[in-house]
């Protein structure tokens, strides 16, 4: 069994933090926009969708 120093539950912790505080919500919006942002291209060169 492998024992972990205090340091590295730090940076281990550290990580965690970045991840679910900034990298999580930061990915999701970008995701969220680009997806509105295509759809939003796509109805300006196409058209709204429904029957024409």
């Amino acid at each position: 069994m492998k024992i972990i120093s205090s340091d590295e539950k730090k940076l281990e912790f550290k990580i965690f933090i970045f991840l679910t505080v900034f990298l999580a919500p930061l990915l999701s919006v970008m995701v969220v926009g680009g997806l509105g942002f295509a759809i939003w291209i796509s109805q300006i060169l196409m058209g709204p969708p429904g029957p024409s």
